[in-house]
């Protein structure tokens, strides 16, 4: 049990590799490896998140070297509960792709487990360099991902997601080549033991180092003004890679939540909450910039896009916060906006590919062979994203709002919030109605979706209902995690008292 912190890391190596050579074997055995190996991994990451609900920060050392030397994996309440976030999306994303894509083109099944490799990386490392290397291996799988099937539209959104990325991995890199430099280490918590301690001229370089840090990983969030790459890449995607792409944005988050609570935190002197004046004004205009994008959005596809960037504005003035009730109810709404972006991107593909013309355009057209199904699901979807109850979006949203208090910040949040309640589902009855209700006579005369494709996004929307109907012990979870977060001396000690090797007790 002592190597099982390592299994979400070596689980997707292991099955991308043997997917690779199974290249040219047959879909359906490849098909069946993959959604077998992201089974098991929802059931590590259960067991995972079970073990880090009692409070214990386990350490794992790579290669038998002992930390600060080496690089380590850190299980605590928060890197467990971004790692089942991310087996589950994973699972019914998988499940989709299995069950729809069956031209060779779409044969995407190693690169997305090759994706899972970077992103369970990024949450469990306790490394900064070994973090940047995750970020590369996640967005070099992510760049073959969103090519898949070719076309221009791919193409161009590619390109410039390749270019963004790859300068903001330049400054990234640039940024934990200062911080070494000046502290010596590239162990989170021991360099977040010497950034408490650090003398009074090695500050502003620090500091710099850790703005630099802010810029890099509020391109991954899609933070206003690096934002305008997502709409057009996430909606050029096919289906269940938009789907995981839900997760991309999260790992700028959780890495803010990350560095600025662990590094440059209450407790790290003349540094203590550096990013927290720009954070607050930044995370609000992501979120009004959301508000217009959803009204504008001419299909579908980018609409539920802009829907991800509201969701990143909300998670970004949760952290701003930075209070306990805050990164509780932050976190919460995390996992929910995940999961529901991710099946909204796979329902809509199901109601693409019901039309006519394959366009998921707002626009009349023919009525859709199961149109009853697919519109009970874009509703329930639709309801949850914008935040009304009983689902889960309303509990995140109440949760967020509650904790603002009364002061100046409340009267920003809950008028922006609101907002984007209101215009989400302003956009989406809009889009509804459409779809569904102003239709021609004539039935489209496409095939119906199969039963899999069908559960694989039922599956996902019913993490929604789950997320409220079991708040209660979410929740708890949740406030117990963000106690955790911003209390940083328990990881600190754990990790650099960690001297028995392998990671063995």
């Amino acid at each position: 049990m002592s190597h099982l912190i390592a299994l979400p890391v070596l689980l997707p190596l292991i099955t991308g590799v043997i997917l690779l050579l199974l290249a040219g074997k047959g879909f359906v055995l490849t098909r069946t490896v993959s959604l077998i190996s992201a089974g098991l991994l929802v059931i590590v990451s259960l067991l995972l998140f079970y073990t880090a609900s009692s409070g214990v920060i386990q350490v794992y050392a790579m290669g038998d070297w002992a930390p600060p030397f080496g690089i380590v994996l850190v299980l605590d309440r928060l890197s467990a509960f971004m790692v089942l976030v991310t087996s589950v999306l994973a699972f019914f994303a998988i499940w989709y792709a299995a069950s729809t894509m069956d031209h060779p083109a779409y044969n995407l099944n190693g690169l997305l487990h090759l994706l899972l490799l970077g992103v369970n990386g990024a949450f469990l490392t306790g490394d900064l360099f070994n973090l940047f290397v995750c970020f590369e291996v996640l967005l070099l799988a992510s760049y073959a991902l969103l090519v898949q099937g070719g076309g221009r539209e791919r193409a161009r959104a590619g390109l410039h997601y390749v270019v963004l990325n790859l300068a903001g991995s330049s400054l990234f890199l640039i940024a934990v080549a200062t911080l070494y430099g000046i502290t010596g280490t590239l162990n989170m918590a021991d360099m977040a033991a010497k950034v408490a301690n650090l003398p009074a001229q090695d500050a502003p370089i620090v500091a710099a180092a850790g703005l630099l840090f802010m810029v890099v990983f509020g391109l991954k969030a899609a933070m206003v003004p690096l934002y305008f790459w997502l709409p057009r890449a996430y909606s050029a995607a096919s289906a269940p890679v938009a789907a995981m792409f839900a997760i991309m944005t999260k790992i700028g988050v959780y890495s803010i939540a990350r560095v600025y609570t662990l590094i440059f935190g209450d407790h790290a002197g003349e540094l203590a909450n550096l990013i927290q004046p720009w954070l607050w004004p930044l995370a609000l205009i992501t979120l009004a910039l959301g508000v217009i994008g959803v009204l504008a959005a001419r299909n579908l596809r980018m609409q539920v896009s802009y829907l991800v960037i509201i969701s990143v504005g909300t998670l970004l003035a949760g952290l701003a916060l930075n209070t306990a009730e805050a990164l509780s109810a932050t976190f919460y709404y995390l996992a929910h906006s995940t999961w529901v972006c991710g099946a909204l991107y796979l329902i809509v593909d199901l109601i693409r590919r019901q039309r006519q013309d394959g366009s998921d355009a707002i626009r009349t057209g023919p009525a859709l062979p199961q149109s009853t199904t697919l519109g009970l699901m874009f509703f329930v979807a639709a309801l949850s994203v914008a935040g009304m109850p009983p689902l889960s979006g309303f509990v995140g949203k109440v949760l967020l709002l509650q904790s603002a208090g009364t002061g100046y910040a409340a009267i920003w949040l809950w008028g922006l919030v609101l907002l984007g309640g209101l215009a989400s589902i302003t956009a989406l009855s809009r889009s509804g109605s459409t779809f569904f209700w102003r239709t021609t006579e004539v039935v489209a005369n496409t095939q119906k979706a199969s039963l899999l494709p069908l559960a694989a996004a039922l599956g996902l929307l019913a993490t929604t209902p789950a997320l409220a109907l079991w708040g209660e012990p979410i929740i708890a979870y949740t406030d117990a995690m963000a106690e955790q977060l911003l209390n940083p001396g328990q990881y600190i000690d754990s990790v650099l008292r960690h001297t028995t090797v392998g990671g063995n007790p």
